[in-house]
This record gives structure tokens, sequence and C-alpha cells, in this order.
């Protein structure tokens, strides 16, 4: 019979045993080939993208950030193949961006698709990248949430952090070039939403359950 780290034992109502490489329920098996498949493309975007980006600090981003995600594709293609832990566990990812951003919008020509390679710019890159992080993130996130196997799950939910960091230092690179803009409520607004909740203590447990 099977083990996992756990010590739990792996089995098929209906065949039995379940090897350590099988050790994936259905929904897991689908939710990650789309995780994978969309690494991938993520992968190969950014690495045509590459010889097209201009600033040396956004090609820094891109440079560390591909890395990064390509480590983290193939530590998960292992623990998904295998059903064991990978080869090393899930680095953190640091940014180097600052985190201020300005607030207020500016004027701004209406955005639309380019119509030829040579309108390729820092603001379309950084975008793409922006979009395959958030996009990430989001699909880590509900794959993980019907992920059986402990590996592949552990895998998966630490990875979503490091997609999060990954698409605030982009943002925060956007909104200093004025890509991204952040708008802000009126101050009175903001005050009254930020103040529509307040904390509480804990309830006192009764002696008994409540019927």
């Amino acid at each position: 019979m099977t083990q996992n780290p756990f010590g739990q034992t792996h089995q098929n109502m209906h065949t039995g045993s379940v090897p350590q490489q099988m050790n994936h329920g259905g929904h897991e098996v689908f939710d990650v080939h789309e995780v994978l498949s969309g690494a991938v493309a993520s992968l190969n975007m950014a690495m045509l993208m590459r010889s097209h980006v201009k600033d040396p600090e956004l090609l820094d981003i891109l440079d560390r950030q591909y890395r990064f995600a390509l480590d983290e594709y193939n530590i998960t293609v292992e623990c998904f193949k295998t059903g064991s832990d990978p080869s090393h566990p899930t680095q953190s990812y640091k940014m180097r961006q600052g985190n201020d951003f300005v607030y207020g919008m500016k004027p701004s020509q209406p955005k639309k698709p380019i119509q030829n390679e040579s309108e390729i710019s820092d603001e379309i890159i950084s975008g793409f990248l922006l979009d395959a992080a958030k996009t990430a993130a989001s699909a880590k996130t509900m794959a993980a949430l019907e992920t059986t196997n402990p590996v592949v799950r552990r895998v998966l939910a630490d990875s979503v952090p490091n997609c999060i960091e990954m698409a605030y230092e982009l943002s925060i690179y956007q909104n200093k070039h004025h890509y991204y803009q952040v708008p802000q409520l009126a101050q009175q607004d903001m005050q009254q939403l930020l103040n529509a909740f307040s904390t509480t203590g804990q309830p006192g447990m009764p002696n008994k359950p409540m019927q």
C-alpha cells in the first residue's frame, strides 16, 4: 500500500492501492494542466518580447521574473509527475521596486490594439507581464483548491504569493511611468468607507452545543 509524506495511504475504492505518481484527483489533473500550459505560454511570450524591451530597468524585471517563474514551472512539473516532493522547495520572490504609488489621473490617449510589430513598447510589454502574473495567481489559487495531492497543493499555494509580488513589482513600475494610473476617491467618501467596519471581541462560548 502506497504511503504519502503524511503517513496516509492512497486508495482507489475500485482498483485498490494508488501509486505515488498517480496520487491525483480528476479536477486536479485538469486544473494543474491549465496552470502549466499557462506558464509555458507566459514564459514563451516573455522570451519573444525580450528583444523589444528598451528600458534597462524593465529588462532586469523581465529577466529576474523569467528565471524565477521558470524554476517554479520546473518544480511544479516535477511534483505533478511524481506525486512526491520536487528537487527543492518553492523559493520566495523578492522584488526590487519600492512600494510608493503616485495617485491621481492625468489625460492620456485611449488604449487600443496595436496594428504592427513596430508599435510594441515598454508599456505594452510591462502590461503583458503584469497580466500574466495576475492570471497565474488566479489560476494557481483555483487549482490548489481542487488539488488532492498534498505536495502539489503546497507547491501551488506557496507560488501564489510570488505571483502577487511579481504583479505588484510590475504595477509599481508601470505607475512610475504613468502607464498604470491609480485614481482615489474623494477624502470624505474614502473616510466613510474606511470607517464602515469596526473590530469586535471574541464571543463567550456556550457550555453546551446549540440544538
